[in-house]
């Protein structure tokens, strides 16, 4: 096939399908899973896709592992590691910049050694808790991960399995191996290129889009009392060391210690065992406050609940008129023993309510936030004591105690396919039933931690990559672009890594790879010159697919997180794909003369 005259009606409709597709992601507010999931029915309906290949997607290993490594996030997220994580990697940056810069740099390194789409994945619940205590809208994030990831993976061999597969193919072709870091001379650069980009530009270039809640003019606050026990960490800490000073809608007002109350309380102030710490803010400002290690609730009618924190949920409900506790204190109507559920804060109209919580005289309309069994919500919603009754969302108590396994778990994960000893997939499994036989996550965490969006727009991406790739339409545009080139050995170059590059942005980077392949080293016969720099230039196109969202998987993994629009991955893609394009073209025939 010579050119696109000579597509079939497959390939055309194939075609005609991908572009729309294209079209409806670049729609704001867009559900990207379903516009993909609705193109792999156009093409399964029209006869393009058998239902096989249709469905492939779902038992890729690529989405399978992601898919594990949500349950592997869910036990370092449960076990609050994952503040030890991020105070770790991420820090207290003051500027936007800086926090691109403390995130792309040890991403850009990790991905160079563990596969970057499962490292994105383990991220994920650490940048989203991060940029909630920080401050920090999370779309000026997530993208960044995607990309570091994506640029460390082009640092080694093992750093992506795109690298692997064409390092394959170049071995059975030619019989050459590739060592592990011979790439290194090329990806090493435009991993430096490419992070400057994004730490430089990132911060103007993407959106600052913060959820709802947090533009409020007046939300409902809470009166929240937390106890520095005598063993906790924080003794002797300041109250900006102890990460207490910019907590995200929620404030530390004051600091009751041995009866004397400490207000305006300065951040160098040390805190002390037994000191009791007044904080007032929003219900999910608090449901972070409860998950801080270090610090417990001051109230012990915690503790005197029946069954084992872990088994408990937070839930919200406002007292009616006909409650029998209505004009009597909480510890005299003995709430506790009657409702099987804890106080820990109530709300009543942005008064500021000053007395311990067991003091505090209920009257109707005030809001408690409590602490009790998660059958607690569908037992009290029909009767009259509250007028509504809702559950907090993902306010499970930390398990704190758990956070080292947890932590050790990771670990041996990450060393175990480092050091080649078994691939990401089958760690995953281990490391996933290990946080569940642990106890580090729940079972029910555990299923609610996985993002079923994500991974069906995963399978979806797959599936359109099988149909271009099948009816001929993905190697028929690529034969029509590189028959452009007019015989100049470095223009024949930038035109294979741009071909690449549009084609990895259509179908999977592996397939991307795997198409290209015999085309640069054809293009590289043809001209008789060395064939290494066409092969690296495809090596290097097909992970850079940073202009849209389904040009790679981590991309499409942090499109929801970050609630991007299509035009996002444009506006920063598009400079991002030239650079790293520059640079490979300008740097591997330096390595490998023509």
């Amino acid at each position: 096939m010579n050119g696109l005259e000579g597509l079939t009606w497959q390939g055309w409709i194939t075609i005609a399908i991908v572009l729309a597709a294209l079209v409806f992601l670049a729609i704001p507010g867009a559900a990207p899973d379903l516009i993909l999931l609705g193109a792999v029915t156009a093409l399964l309906c029209t006869g393009v896709l058998s239902p096989g290949q249709a469905l492939d997607g779902l038992s890729n290993e690529a989405m399978v592992t992601v898919a594990v490594l949500y349950v592997v996030g869910a036990g370092v997220r449960e076990t609050g590691a994952i503040d030890w994580i991020a105070s770790h990697v991420l820090g207290r940056p003051r500027t936007e910049r800086a926090a691109v810069a403390r995130l792309t740099l040890p991403v850009t390194i990790m991905s160079a050694f563990v596969n970057n789409t499962p490292l994105v994945a383990m991220m994920l619940p650490v940048i989203d808790e991060w940029c909630k205590k920080q401050r920090v809208a999370s779309s000026k994030l997530m993208i960044p991960l995607s990309y570091a990831a994506i640029l460390g993976g082009t640092c080694t061999l093992i750093g992506t399995s795109t690298n692997l597969v064409v390092e394959g193919l170049l071995k059975k072709h030619n019989g050459v191996e590739l060592g592990m870091f011979e790439i290194t001379w090329v990806g090493l650069p435009a991993a430096l290129v490419g992070c400057t980009f994004l730490i430089f530009t990132s911060p103007w270039l993407l959106p600052d889009r913060r959820p709802v809640i947090s533009q409020l003019d007046d939300p409902r606050e809470y009166t929240v009392e937390m106890l520095v026990p005598i063993d906790s960490a924080l003794v002797g800490r300041t109250i900006e060391q102890a990460g207490l000073r910019h907590l995200p809608d929620v404030y530390l007002i004051e600091i009751d210690r041995e009866g004397n109350v400490l207000a305006a309380v300065s951040p160098e102030e040390r805190l002390r065992a037994g000191d009791r710490l007044v904080f007032v803010g929003i219900v999910e400002s608090v449901v972070d406050l409860l998950k801080i290690r270090g610090l417990t609730l001051a109230t012990d009618q915690v503790f005197k609940l029946d069954g084992p924190r872990t088994s408990r949920t937070l839930v919200e409900a406002v007292v009616s008129n006909t409650c029998p506790l209505v004009g009597k204190t909480i510890r005299e109507g003995r709430f506790r023993s009657r409702y099987h559920a804890a106080v820990l804060a109530v709300a009543r109209n942005g008064e500021r309510l000053r007395q311990k919580i067991g003091d505090i005289v209920l009257r109707p309309g005030d809001t408690l936030l409590m602490e009790g069994a998660a059958s607690f919500a569908e037992e009290q919603r029909n009767r009259r004591d509250f007028f509504l009754v809702s559950r907090v969302e993902n306010a499970h108590p930390a398990r704190h105690d758990r956070a080292p396994i947890a932590l050790a778990i990771l670990t041996a994960m990450v060393a175990s396919v480092a050091l080649g000893y078994l691939t990401m997939l089958k760690a995953g499994l281990l490391a996933a039933g290990l946080m569940l036989a642990t106890r580090c996550s729940s079972i029910a965490s555990a299923r609610r931690s996985i993002d079923l969006e994500t991974l069906l727009a995963i399978a979806a991406s797959f599936a359109l990559g099988k149909a271009l790739e099948s009816t001929g339409a993905a190697a028929t545009i690529a034969n029509s672009m590189t028959g452009l080139a007019a015989g100049n050995a470095w223009g024949t170059l930038a035109l294979v890594y741009l071909v690449t590059l549009v084609v990895t942005e259509l179908i999977t980077n592996n397939a991307a790879a795997a198409l290209m392949f015999p085309f640069a080293m054809a293009t590289a016969a043809e001209l008789n010159v060395a064939y290494m720099p066409f092969v690296v230039a495809v090596m290097m196109a097909a992970s850079a697919g940073f202009a849209t969202p389904i040009g790679y998987q981590t991309n499409l993994m942090v499109y929801g997180p970050g609630g991007y629009r299509f035009s996002d991955y444009l506006k920063i893609g598009v400079p991002l794909d030239i650079l790293i394009g520059v640079v490979t073209v300008i740097v591997a025939p330096l390595v490998w003369p023509f």
